[in-house]
């Protein structure tokens, strides 16, 4: 009687202490609420569907909004007082920055770039900066590179001032900086395609819907980095600024920017690489350039002329990282220039060189990229491709062909997981979607992720977003279990990591749109080829986070376990995994970010889904399916992003 007696507590205080759990008693709240709402639910709408009562039809007022639009864009004030010098404002600006292009010529502009390289971040990146150029010319697409060129200044340039400007307000004031800062989170995981459709619809398919799609992408990472930097200023050197008796604008310029000047940079950087990613998937509403011929291969199914304009694009995007990385890391390491051609001298020498190259070459009649050295790589990849198709297709021994793998695939996985999702009743999708948000966040997480998950069934997308969703969770799957095992390999073998870190470097800076080349090479087109491009698009993030989130686990915890005889394994479970939890769920994050970004791309390569929505949208003029996509695409993103993002305040708690 007395063991009994002294046992009770012991089994009083653990299921006490269970239920104080707060995620036990976040998922008791909520299966009460369920147990009272799902019964009506059920009762009234029995489907397990989407209700048809709670969708509402938004095509014949998007479509009278659209006809309105068109028949008022040159009459209408709003478009011709604004809209509209706004629009030839860009176009003019774009048009300037090409001529000054053309002008210059290849040899100009192949001087100029190796030559900005040089001055800013040494003679390897210089050489390669003007190597890529040539191979630009070389590939036949020197006048697309230079048409990318110019849409890419005009919106770096745009959207660094927007986003300074946005960072000084948010850096300056803390009541504009807790605005901004759910707006910027909210812009930043949102897929590059869903930034199409409404500019398109106000200026028309062109050049100034690509410019202003591409800015409002590309202008958040500077607004925020600009905010961080001013924010984080040391406290100390401002104290003794403000005892110096300076005003708030000296504080600014003298104290404030220079300690933030590294933030800055990594801002431009970042503006820059999506800008850059963006201004080529634009080329599906008209923006021309590299992308455009990207687009158009892909629509043909022409791999070698995919590729040969996806070699310039992932060459442009590589020296544009190199270069301004390099200036941001000498800029913060304060490095000082001690070469006899340091400040304006070496800038005055960088541009007569320059003038040179460009005035040669127009003496010598050689200003456009010479035909005779152009090399057509086209028929010779179409002849491999050709060569896989008749080979590695189908029927491989053993490990069978790229098609067999993409149809299994399919078959396996992508089906059932969709047929799962799609035959689940409606209400119970919300429901996992309220669980999952608040177990990893507050009940505002999941008031959000629901009400986006909601908004998709009322917009009339239901089992297409459902269809969508099925391919992020198959791709983030496949990414995580890659991108973990990788990624922990990595941490435990520094030649390991040594030798994936210049791979991942140059896979993390190339556009989207490049990954679907070859993809359509290796598998075709179909669902399972834009999932394998959305897989590698967020690999190397993926790895790349959790390695960093590994190696900086405690070290004293390492070597307190290791000193308790732990084995390799024991303590890579017990110790290290435990400790990089923040790092590995920032990677779920980024990974389910990455693969829809690229999954609603997909809709190019036979992806289906809300992608094929807003492709055939554009592609038919019919924005009313488009926008109603597109619209969902956000509100996926936003679900995805709040399910799978831990609040400051529940990771604190965590920790």
């Amino acid at each position: 009687m007395a063991t009994a007696t002294a046992s009770s507590p012991v089994r009083d205080t653990g299921i006490g202490a269970l239920l104080r759990h707060r995620a036990v008693g976040k998922l008791l709240l909520l299966a009460v609420a369920a147990a009272v709402v799902v019964p009506i639910l059920n009762a009234k709408w029995a489907s397990g569907a989407w209700p048809d009562a709670l969708t509402v039809d938004l095509t014949e007022p998007l479509g009278r909004t659209t006809d309105w639009i068109i028949d008022n864009r040159d009459s209408h004030w709003l478009f011709t007082y604004f809209f509209g010098h706004i629009s030839n404002a860009i176009v003019l600006s774009v048009r300037g920055v090409y001529l000054v292009l053309l002008a210059a010529g290849w040899a100009g502009v192949t001087a100029a770039a190796g030559l900005i390289a040089w001055r800013v971040a040494g003679v390897k990146l210089a050489v390669m900066a003007a190597a890529s150029f040539a191979v630009c010319g070389l590939l036949g697409m020197w006048v697309p590179t230079m048409q990318t060129l110019a849409l890419m200044i005009v919106a770096v340039l745009a959207s660094v001032v927007l986003g300074l400007l946005l960072g000084l307000a948010g850096g300056l004031n803390d009541r504009i900086f807790r605005i901004l800062r759910p707006v910027l989170d909210t812009m930043q995981v949102l897929p590059a395609y869903a930034y199409l459709l409404p500019f398109a619809l106000v200026f028309g398919m062109g050049v100034p819907a690509a410019i202003i799609a591409t800015v409002v992408y590309a202008a958040p990472p500077m607004a925020r980095l600009t905010a961080l930097g001013l924010r984080g200023a040391d406290g100390g050197v401002m104290e003794a600024v403000s005892s110096l008796g300076a005003t708030a604008r000296q504080r600014l310029f003298s104290a404030r920017l220079p300690l933030a000047l590294k933030q800055l940079m990594l801002g431009v950087n970042q503006t820059i690489m999506m800008a850059l990613s963006m201004a080529v998937i634009a080329s599906v509403i008209g923006a021309g350039g590299l992308g455009d011929r990207v687009y158009q291969a892909l629509s043909t199914v022409d791999v070698g002329q995919a590729l040969a304009g996806g070699i310039p694009i992932v060459l442009l995007a590589v020296v544009l990282d190199r270069v301004t990385g390099a200036a941001g890391e000498r800029m913060g390491a304060h490095v000082e220039d001690d070469s006899p051609l340091r400040g304006w001298r070496g800038w005055s020498i960088a541009a007569a060189v320059t003038v040179v190259a460009a005035l040669a070459a127009r003496f010598a009649d050689r200003v456009d990229w010479p035909t005779g050295w152009v090399v057509n790589i086209a028929p010779s990849v179409n002849t491999a491709k050709d060569w896989m198709v008749d080979h590695l297709y189908t029927d491989v021994p053993v490990v069978g062909g790229t098609a067999d793998w993409a149809a299994h695939f399919t078959t396996w996985v992508l089906n059932p997981v969709r047929d799962g999702l799609q035959g689940l009743p409606w209400w119970s999708v919300l429901l996992i979607v309220a669980a999952l948000a608040w177990l990893i966040g507050t009940w505002q997480t999941a008031l959000t992720a629901v009400a986006a998950m909601g908004a998709i069934g009322v917009l009339g997308v239901w089992n297409k977003s459902l269809d969508t969703l099925s391919q992020v969770l198959a791709g983030v799957a496949v990414t995580l279990v890659l991108g973990f095992a990788i990624g922990i390999a990595a941490s435990r073998s520094a030649r390991l990591e040594r030798l994936l870190r210049p791979v991942l470097d140059v896979f993390q800076t190339m556009p989207q749109f490049v990954y679907l080349i070859p993809v359509v090479a290796l598998f075709g087109i179909g669902r399972a080829p834009a999932v394998a491009a959305a897989v590698v698009y967020a690999l190397p993030a993926v790895v790349r986070i959790t390695t960093q989130g590994l190696r900086q686990v405690d070290a004293a915890a390492m070597e307190s376990s290791r000193s308790l005889g732990a084995t390799s394994w024991q303590q890579l479970r017990q110790v290290q995994l435990p400790l990089a939890r923040p790092a590995l769920l920032l990677a779920l994050n980024q990974g389910v970010v990455l693969v829809l970004a690229v999954v609603v791309i997909g809709g190019l390569v036979g992806g289906g889904a809300l992608g094929y929505d807003v492709v055939f949208g554009i592609a038919q003029g019919d924005l009313a399916t488009g926008l109603v996509a597109g619209a969902a695409i956000v509100c996926l993103g936003l679900m995805l992003d709040r399910v799978t993002q831990p609040t400051e305040r529940r990771a604190k708690k965590g920790a």
